[in-house]
């Protein structure tokens, strides 16, 4: 190896990592062993052999050396892999080059166990490993095990026969090339697994594409394939997870089995030469091939491509609505995946419920747009219409990245089998199930966080009672329509509750959820954000539209803009309507802060950022409301108005904005201003006289409630 050419290459791969758009994540450090390893590692792209040796030699401090398809070594690109530590596949002395490197710790080694990239991950077959070629299918080779056994085979014994058998010793070191037996490592030798997730896989015309078109003519196919998968990761944007396994001690294989009577034989062993443990020495093989080709494929970091290629591959049905997939894949995105063991990424940490309301990080508009480019599916109104043969009829081994990129993915997920188990029953339960699934799991997850909640944040004396902040459904007389009902700012869902029954008695049903942060003590609200708030309103949509066929939003003060805010952004929303509403936080007044030298120095902390620091509150209903007021909760409010204000003239469904005239709290001028700013044909502006904020409740509440029964009955 010349070093100075390892050296350049490693540059050359830090250089292309800063201008790439690749965003490399490595797991499992803590896994890289301390001695000679050989990394087993799936391969899916060219991407891997330049990273891998890099990144691994930067973690051990010990060069990499890989094996490299006898094809490439032609020309300068040819002198280039021999001087970098590469070995052609057909190098006669191959063998022995690796297994004299793992003798004396000189390098790890790379060796990918399908033997050449499998593109289309299809590697898994009636539950075995089988790797997927032009030529047809075959087992996984045992060649990374063979080598590592021979490896620690010729380490045990030089270490075995060194002081009982000198000469022997020193003739076998003279075989590998060695300068003395003192060059042997006393290190075991390990083989680490390792796995490749690619994030996501799309393949379009780039500008790697257009300069190679340039600078060579009649340029193969496969090149061209290749380039346009692999420079889209490069130049889109891809997460790449390289995911480090637990290390497989290769000298556990050879304890305890007649291996170790030929190690210590004093009788001279050559390297070819055949020994009495030989069948025993492939049968470990084959046992340790099998043991790294299930951790490598374990380790795979699944992501939503994953959930919504195999949910649609799975499911039976040749139509599906386009919000039944999108229930399933939540009902699979929300198992508890790294309880049970699956690695999956970062994107399923979080809460998922924006595949049931607005995909407002685009998982299943970007996923749909490959899958009906493809022609796995083609849209008929609301409903999809899948063509099961893409998923059964095998496409051209080397065209199948670009030309079915959703049967690829799910491929690379088969071997899991738990995660099939898990996807295989939610894909075959019938529509109806999946919804009561749906509506089981929101309401326990919603009962739960709210029980945790007040348990974490309990202030004797300031929390109200538990049947304050929980929050609650009332059931209607039909599931035709629904209602999603939001409480205000430091309120909690008992606010809303006399408008909840008023609906329910009428026939609806409806939904109040608990805003995160609210019902429990100022203090949860004070670490809480309006994205927080608006989770909690999505969950309450997700929960409400898995009952009834139509949902409309509605809220009282901030619950009237987060119900704005919901409609702007879930194009299933029926209707909307928003009492007191205000605009921006300028339209809040007296009642957070009775002075006017107050309200201006509590404006400048706002802005400050000031956290964790109160101001009273004087609430019309002290029974429900919190008597101090977190100021990281106003200028929550005032980023919530300023992310919706711009967005109100995309509300174009039935709209319904009520206003009371003398409010203390919001400026009535405010919700006029949204009233004239939504986009909506049809809405209406009803301003009462009352002189209080809070007119959901109390005194002549039966109007407002009686205008909007008569809003929601013609929808």
């Amino acid at each position: 190896m010349n070093r100075f050419a390892y050296l350049t290459s490693g540059f050359a791969v830090k250089t292309l990592s800063r201008l790439s758009k690749a965003r490399i994540n490595i797991h499992g450090k803590e896994n890289l062993p301390d001695g000679t390893s050989i990394f087993v590692i799936n391969h899916f792209t060219r991407i891997e052999t330049l990273l891998m040796p890099y990144y691994i030699c930067q973690l051990t401090g010990v060069p990499v050396w890989s094996l490299a398809d006898y094809g490439l070594f032609k020309g300068s690109l040819g002198v280039y892999l021999d001087k970098v530590g590469a070995v052609s596949t057909r190098n006669p002395d191959r063998d022995r080059i690796i297994v004299k490197s793992l003798l004396t710790g000189e390098a790890n080694w790379i060796i990918f166990p399908e033997g050449f990239m499998v593109k289309t991950k299809k590697i898994f077959e009636k539950g075995q490993f089988m790797v997927s070629s032009p030529e047809g299918t075959h087992p996984p080779h045992t060649g990374a095990a063979t080598l590592a056994l021979r490896a620690e085979f010729y380490r045990r014994r030089l270490l075995s026969v060194r002081e009982n058998s000198p000469d022997e010793a020193k003739r076998v070191s003279e075989l590998f090339g060695m300068d003395s037996v003192k060059s042997v490592s006393e290190k075991p030798i390990y083989i680490v697994p390792v796995n490749i997730t690619y994030y996501p896989i799309r393949a379009r015309e780039n500008i790697l594409n257009k300069l190679a078109a340039n600078l060579v003519e009649d340029m193969p196919d496969r090149a061209a394939e290749e380039i346009m998968i692999e420079g889209t990761m490069l130049l889109s944007g891809v997460d790449i997870d390289i995911r480090f396994g637990k290390p497989i001690p290769v000298g556990e294989f050879i304890c305890n089995t007649p291996i170790e009577k030929d190690i210590a034989a004093t009788c001279e062993i050559n390297f070819d030469d055949p020994i009495p443990s030989k069948q025993v020495m492939r049968n470990v093989s084959l046992k340790m091939m099998q043991q790294y080709m299930s951790a490598i494929y374990s380790m795979t970091t699944v992501n939503h491509d994953h959930l919504f290629a195999s949910v649609l591959k799975q499911i039976p049905f040749q139509k599906i609505d386009e919000a039944d997939l999108r229930r399933r894949v939540f009902l699979a995105a929300s198992l508890n995946l790294g309880k049970n063991e699956i690695f999956h990424h970062t994107s399923l940490d979080a809460d998922q419920v924006h595949l049931l309301t607005d995909d407002r990080y685009n998982k299943y508009k970007e996923f749909i747009a490959i899958a009906t480019e493809k022609g796995v599916i083609r849209k008929e109104d609301n409903t999809l219409v899948k063509d099961s043969s893409k998923f059964s009829v095998p496409s051209d081994f080397h065209r199948m990245r670009i030309e079915n990129p959703v049967s690829v993915i799910a491929n690379e997920v088969e071997p899991l089998a738990m995660l099939q188990r898990h996807i295989r029953g939610i894909a075959w339960q019938p529509a109806f199930r999946i919804r009561r699934r749906v509506f089981n799991y929101l309401q326990n997850k919603e009962l739960a966080e709210f029980e945790n909640d007040y348990k974490a944040y309990y202030i004797k004396g300031e929390s109200k009672g538990k049947e304050v902040g929980s929050p609650f459904l009332l059931k209607g007389a039909s599931k035709d329509m629904g209602v999603v009902l939001i409480h205000g700012y430091m309120a909690a869902p008992l606010e809303v509750r006399e408008l909840a029954e008023y609906l329910a008695r009428r026939g609806l049903w409806v939904y109040c959820p608990r805003l995160k942060g609210h019902g429990t003590a100022p203090d949860d609200l004070a670490v809480r954000s309006y994205k927080d708030w608006i989770e909690s309103v999505d969950t309450g949509f997700a929960l409400i539209s898995s009952i009834t066929k139509h949902v409309v939003a509605g809220g009282f003060s901030t619950g009237a803009a987060l119900a704005l805010d919901l409609a702007a952004r879930a194009s299933e929303v029926r209707g909307v309507f928003a009492v007191c509403p205000p605009l921006r936080l300028q339209d809040f007044a007296a009642r957070f802060a009775p002075a006017v030298d107050t309200w201006n120095r509590l404006m400048t902390k706002v802005h400050l950022g000031v956290k964790k620091e109160f101001v009273e509150n004087r609430p019309e209903n002290p029974h429900i409301n919190y008597v101090r007021n977190p100021i990281s909760g106003i200028k929550e409010i005032g980023e919530l108005m300023d992310s919706l204000e711009p967005r109100l003239s995309e509300i174009t469904i039935p709209a319904m904005i009520i206003q009371t005239l003398n409010d203390p709290v919001v400026n009535y001028k405010g919700s006029r201003q949204i009233f004239k700013m939504l986009g909506s044909e049809d809405k209406q502006y009803i301003l009462f006289n009352f002189d209080r904020h809070g007119i959901l409740m109390g005194k002549g509440s039966h109007k407002v409630h009686e205008a909007i029964w008569n809003f929601i009955k013609y929808l």
